[in-house]
């Protein structure tokens, strides 16, 4: 598995590196727009679908949906709000569940709130790439991400007491989530320190970090919801060694909206 893992992972390094940040304009927004689209291939099973041409079909709704964001720009504050408001909605069900899954058992609410994961987060990055620093917002947000799972992991090894969220992914606790945000913080201070940021915007930035590192738990816990009312590990097994792609960006659909979402109120870009 291990090997398989790594095989995986150096095939699709150069890719998924070259797509982020070499692309610019709409072959950024295709090349996004194509992860979106398998990971909406995916959602559709966790939404009961299991035929191939439902999940074609859902796959395509998305698509299609992505090209009429792309054409209408200045409905990208509304696609952020959604997702903010969605990612909100998302605590209060993860940590209700089982029993907050009565709100969502029915396959035309599972179908929505693919929607509301996936579209978000294909705005958020297109935001991105629009704005100052494109690329380095971009490498910001998953540095914040793979920060918060490298700290998370080794926290709840050590320390890991107090599970998270039993009744979804019981391998997860909350010793393991202050060792991620532990992590992520101490990012944002090493960068506001090289960055010579005022103590006000470090204040904002710290703030910030948390906010992002907290919603993209959820994020990787409402998958993970999903995942085990369905009874399925993993969301696909297109990417041997790893799952799906739902797998591997869960955290990143509700980092990358939420950041987005900070940016802009900071005035970082306009929309």
């Amino acid at each position: 598995m291990l090997k398989q893992r790594i095989i995986t992972a150096l095939l699709l390094l150069p890719f998924a590196l070259g797509g982020f940040f070499l692309l610019d304009g709409a072959l950024f927004a295709l090349f996004i727009g194509a992860v979106v689209s398998l990971g909406a291939w995916e959602w559709a099973r966790l939404a009961g679908f299991t035929a191939q041409a439902q999940r074609v079909a859902y796959a395509a709704l998305v698509a299609a949906l992505l090209f009429g964001l792309y054409l209408l720009p200045a409905l990208a504050p509304w696609v952020l709000l959604l997702g903010v408001v969605w990612w909100a909605v998302a605590t209060f069900l993860v940590l209700g569940y089982p029993a907050s899954s009565r709100y969502w058992t029915q396959a035309p609410v599972r179908l929505l709130i693919g929607l509301l994961i996936l579209l978000p987060a294909w705005q958020g990055l297109v935001l991105f790439k629009q704005w100052p620093e494109a690329n380095w917002l971009i490498l910001a947000v998953m540095v914040l991400v793979w920060g918060a799972d490298i700290g998370a992991y080794f926290a709840g090894r050590r320390f890991g007491k107090r599970k998270l969220a039993p009744q979804v992914s019981p391998g997860k606790s909350w010793e393991g989530v202050f060792g991620g945000l532990l992590a992520t913080l101490l990012i944002c201070l090493g960068v506001a320190i090289y960055r010579d940021w005022s103590f006000a915007s470090l204040l904002l930035g710290l703030l910030g970090t948390a906010v992002v590192v907290l919603i993209s738990v959820v994020g990787d816990l409402t998958e993970s919801m999903f995942k085990r009312q369905s009874g399925v590990k993993d969301s696909s097994n297109l990417l041997p060694g790893h799952g799906g792609v739902l797998d591997r960006i869960d955290s990143l659909t509700a980092a990358i909206p939420v950041f987005a979402a900070l940016l802009w109120l900071a005035g970082w870009g306009a929309l």
